[in-house]
């Protein structure tokens, strides 16, 4: 009984918490307090839960949960879009979608018809393609849509399109022309994917020395780098870490 009493004290007081700070009528205070459990339920179920179910965490969770029940609903959302209304917009929301699903000679194709007109040379829409591409395992066409770009749009600037070159080339056994992309990025890439690609091909070419010295720097950078940055980098720190000696610093 002791707990019982003391569980409703709780919830009542949490309503009531959410009661003030919400700008809530004060009738509600006899409600929840008068109601006990009965009281809390009501509260919860007619103020707090509509309230979080607008909230943006519970949508997104909503359309995650969506994906998982229907992974094709976007898609089939996008393709419909697309019946009525065929633009170039549409066609690459409908090939990013595809790509999400794996489907990557779709998305392929849908780049391709993308690109015509005056968006032929559209550098947004070249990088999908070689995205596309590489997703796809065809790495010789991605390096060469890649290169198309960047002759066709010479200013344009893209760390995802540099590391998808170096990766192409790495893809392709072109190791050296890899390793100068990979330094070259070294130093601006935003985020510690492409550093560590870069210490994981040094390695792999056995130049030991230069690659630990690479992964150092890594570690050190995300030690004073705010918690966001090292969650959303885990996995290329944790891969800078085993590839030091003794499983690193």
């Amino acid at each position: 009984m002791h707990l019982i009493f003391v569980l409703s004290v709780i919830l009542q007081f949490i309503c009531l918490v959410h009661m003030v700070r919400s700008g809530r009528p004060y009738w509600w205070l006899w409600v929840i307090m008068l109601g006990s459990y009965l009281g809390v339920a009501v509260y919860f179920f007619t103020q707090i839960l509509p309230e979080l179910q607008r909230g943006p965490a519970a949508r997104r969770a909503v359309r995650n949960v969506q994906k998982k029940l229907d992974p094709e609903r976007d898609r089939k959302r996008i393709a419909a879009e697309l019946a009525v209304a065929d633009t170039v917009a549409n066609r690459a929301r409908l090939a990013e979608a595809s790509m999400t699903l794996g489907d990557f000679a779709g998305a392929a194709t849908l780049y391709e018809g993308c690109l015509r007109g005056q968006h032929q040379t559209a550098p947004d829409l070249m990088l999908g393609l070689a995205r596309a591409q590489f997703g796809g395992a065809d790495f010789a066409a991605a390096k060469s849509t890649l290169e198309a770009l960047m002759t066709a749009n010479p200013g344009f600037r893209s760390p995802e399109g540099h590391l998808l070159f170096a990766r192409s080339l790495e893809a392709l056994g072109d190791s050296t022309a890899a390793l100068t992309e990979y330094a070259a990025l070294a130093e601006g890439f935003p985020g510690e994917e492409g550093r560590v690609r870069y210490a994981l091909l040094l390695k792999r070419t056995g130049q030991l020395n230069e690659a630990h010295e690479v992964c150092e720097r890594v570690l050190k950078r995300v030690k004073v780098a705010p918690r966001y940055y090292q969650r959303e980098n885990s996995e290329w720190i944790e891969l800078a870490r085993a590839s030091l000696p003794a499983g690193g610093k």
